[in-house]
């Protein structure tokens, strides 16, 4: 203890920590690079097939990412930058961006499904609310095709607003799906004044789930309290056969993970669209 408490005595407090230092280097040289992709319109959606658990197993709908690129062009991933931004100005422009480019692709592609990902926080965000307003007057139908994510704990931090919002929208047509769903904590209560239209089981439960009895109980869990809800589950980060078939066997209606395909910035009902002129 007292080797422990010399070496803790010897390091550098505050700014003065090497390791504190190159933490905060580093986060601001992502929010840089966050803002000036957000003022140079250098960001775009990468999609993800979620596929149907049962015959013809085919794409149910996509989901789009929000990806930036930094000053080499290189396509960055939300999971290295959303953390740092998803609470300041940055992550609201974000939001609003994500959702532009998913109502640009469902208006020019008319045979597609999307989700987008958004915060409760966009609900209050007046320009969220505009971009959203503009597409939909554009074409009414834009709406029945849309599919707004909402993660669990966002969903539970203004129930109220989230309710008041998803209602408002129902004229519009426009389904939510509530993602993370089992990793916080939903008031079962508030499933009767939600519109949620779907959960996305949270991907922790969901990878090796076929050689882990404990995920398995949770996602039966899972599963049964959003069937009596009628809603439709989706399985999130499912990477493997053996998985795919188990969460088939509980009742998982959509699969959706790198075993189906990872997100890519080329969309891919283009590139299917591409393959079968090509075959005839």
């Amino acid at each position: 203890m007292k080797k422990k408490h010399k070496v803790m005595a010897d390091m550098p407090e505050g700014g003065d920590n090497p390791l504190t230092s190159a933490v905060v280097t580093r986060d601001r040289s992502t929010l840089d690079m966050v803002s000036d992709a957000i003022r140079h319109n250098q960001t775009m959606l990468a999609y993800q097939p979620i596929m149907q658990a049962m015959p013809p197993q085919g794409v149910a709908f996509y989901e789009g990412y929000i990806r930036v690129l930094d000053a080499t062009g290189r396509v960055i991933p939300a999971r290295d930058f959303m953390p740092l931004v998803e609470d300041k100005e940055e992550g609201r422009e974000l939001d609003c961006l994500a959702l532009e480019h998913g109502l640009k692709a469902l208006a020019r592609s008319p045979n597609i499904r999307l989700s987008v990902n958004m915060s409760a926080r966009s609900i209050g965000y007046q320009r969220w609310l505009r971009v959203l307003d503009q597409y939909l007057k554009k074409d009414a139908t834009l709406g029945e095709r849309l599919v707004l994510e909402i993660t669990e704990a966002s969903a539970m931090a203004t129930p109220e607003l989230v309710i008041d919002f998803m209602d408002r929208m129902q004229k519009h047509g426009i389904a939510f799906a509530l993602d993370n769903f089992g990793a916080g904590a939903t008031a079962v209560s508030y499933f009767r004044q939600f519109f949620f239209d779907a959960v996305k089981i949270d991907g922790q439960f969901i990878r090796a789930i076929h050689a882990s009895h404990d995920n398995q109980a949770v996602a039966r869990a899972l599963v049964g309290i959003a069937k009596q809800f009628d809603m439709l589950v989706v399985a999130e980060s499912v990477e493997s056969p053996a998985d795919a078939e188990f969460l088939i066997s509980i009742g998982v209606d959509c699969l959706q993970g790198y075993l189906f395909g990872a997100p890519s910035v080329s969309p891919p009902w283009l590139e299917d669209l591409r393959t079968k002129n090509r075959a005839s």
